[in-house]
């Protein structure tokens, strides 16, 4: 059975806690720390992803997985950019073969 719980999903929970009480909610915690601070979580979550896979542990991987998606999420949140955004950029992408693009953007 699919899933309901998508990243739009996860994005619009991050929202909400955006407006909580720190003491309340890790998320606004993370999101009152500022953007240096979330961006240095979201690389230290990348990071164990990346060690996670170089491993083959597929669990480890899961989980560090979720936590990259989560910590992305709360990135754009704190820079204001929107997942609707990064979704049509990706949506843009997929229109040309990954070489064409990644080509027209060393060209920039």
């Amino acid at each position: 059975m699919p899933s309901c719980f998508d990243l739009a999903s996860l994005a619009a929970i991050v929202a909400q806690r955006a407006n909580a009480s720190p003491e309340a909610s890790w998320t606004a915690k993370l999101l009152a720390s500022g953007p240096e601070r979330v961006a240095k979580k979201f690389g230290e979550e990348a990071v164990e992803a990346v060690i996670a896979a170089a491993q083959g542990d597929k669990a480890a991987l899961t989980a560090e997985a979720a936590d990259v998606l989560y910590h992305l999420l709360v990135l754009l949140q704190v820079s204001g950019v929107a997942l609707d955004d990064v979704m049509r950029e990706l949506e843009y992408r997929t229109g040309q073969s990954g070489l064409a693009e990644k080509g027209a953007r060393r060209s920039k």
